[in-house]
């Protein structure tokens, strides 16, 4: 009775999840996948490079966070994965998964990510692309004197997709990862938007030159330039803006036991006196302002940020790109930490960190784009793990 009960499920399932998944893993992914370089040598190949970006595309999406639990994953799918992947050896074991993702080419596994998400973008208005670095802090080893991981990613937050991300090289700073990141998109008519790290005329010129906006956040690290906005706003503020224009910008948020309210001021270049280097700032049209006040039951904080911006002095629109490019860390690098434990990874062989966060971000990608459900991403991950088909949905939803 139990053995034709199970015959009975896996026809049934065949019939109607194979082809469906067949087709939407070739039209969503492998096909985008299908020219990376197969790092080993003929007489290693027992299994299929597809199958095994497969299966961990899969398994990650499914909840995954290292390679024995992929592994433990193919095994316990195994006959469903059969029905539409090759699987001339069966289930590849989490050696041959770490020693594969290992040697994969991140360059070119990055380029196969990019393929599949301006797919995926299409005709689709990316408005505020924002860039911030982060560091997975379990994959330094110690013994081989290697560093942490430190990746910078874009994102956007209007669609909730990452849209790439670079590695930050060992001698180097996101200084020279920002600008890689910058070439490798499609930014034409989007802001972007970066923290104090990317606050650099060469990373605003090649913004401009890509036919992109930007806005930047303005510290220390640019000291004369700082304190002569910094300055022009005080005095300002002191004589209430008298004789000055400016845009302004009020927004109230009340929860969670505070009040927040930001204030944002916004003027022209040509209000200010000349500043140090403008004319290399390329682009440069505005200064920006943002006071916040945030008011809790017991206390209450002020702090003042600064911005240089190549949009056209208009504060309500400048605090909304400023707002959402918070979005990074709440829908995007908290997820990451929380939901996929990345910052408790410790894959850390050659070029597994780095192509394990890519995958990780390809599974949010996926993840985020199934809307239908209004669950959390653990809860959808849980659910993917039990269903078949509600994994076929998630893929369905990015093809």
């Amino acid at each position: 009775m139990a053995r034709g009960f199970s015959k009975a499920v896996t026809y049934q399932q065949k019939q109607t999840d194979s082809l469906p998944s067949m087709n939407i893993l070739n039209a969503s992914f492998l096909e985008h996948f299908a020219n990376l370089n197969d790092p080993r040598i003929e007489r290693s190949k027992e299994h299929l490079l597809k199958d095994i970006i497969a299966i961990a595309i899969l398994a990650i999406i499914s909840g995954a966070d290292g390679w024995v639990a992929i592994e433990a994953y193919g095994n316990s799918k195994y006959e469903w994965l059969k029905s539409f992947l090759e699987l001339p050896n069966g289930i590849p074991s989490h050696d041959t998964f770490s020693r594969v993702f290992a040697r994969i080419e991140p360059q070119q596994f990055q380029e196969c990510f990019l393929s599949w998400v301006n797919a995926i973008v299409g005709e689709l208005e990316l408005n505020v692309i924002a860039i911030d670095g982060k560091t997975l802090k379990q994959s330094y080893d110690r013994n081989n004197q290697q560093k942490a991981l430190h990746i910078v990613t874009a994102w956007s937050s209007s669609h909730q997709l990452v849209l790439g991300q670079k590695k930050v090289h060992k001698k180097s700073n996101e200084l020279t990862a920002i600008p890689e990141l910058i070439e490798m998109l499609e930014i034409a008519g989007s802001v972007i938007t970066i923290d104090a790290m990317g606050c650099q005329k060469d990373i605003t010129s090649l913004i401009v030159k890509k036919k992109g906006d930007y806005i930047v956040a303005l510290k220390g690290n640019q000291p004369l330039l700082y304190k002569a906005v910094k300055e022009w706003f005080e005095l300002a503020k002191k004589s209430d803006y008298l004789g000055r224009e400016y845009n302004y910008h009020k927004q109230v948020e009340a929860g969670h036991h505070r009040v927040e309210k930001r204030q944002v001021w916004t003027v022209d270049v040509s209000e200010l006196p000349p500043l140090y280097n403008q004319a290399l700032w390329t682009g440069l049209k505005t200064v920006v302002m943002i006071v916040s006040e945030r008011r809790l039951w017991n206390k209450t904080t002020t702090e003042a940020r600064f911005y240089l911006s190549s949009l056209s002095s208009n504060a309500e629109k400048i605090a909304g790109a400023i707002r959402s490019h918070w979005g990074i860390e709440n829908s995007l690098h908290w997820i990451l930490d929380v939901t996929f434990s990345e910052d408790k990874s410790r894959i850390r062989k050659d070029h597994s960190p780095e192509n394990f966060a890519l995958l990780r971000r390809l599974a949010i990608n996926l993840l985020k784009q199934e809307k239908t459900s209004k669950q959390s991403l653990k809860m959808k991950r849980y659910r993917a793990t039990m269903d078949n088909n509600y994994l076929v949905q998630i893929l369905n939803s990015a093809s």
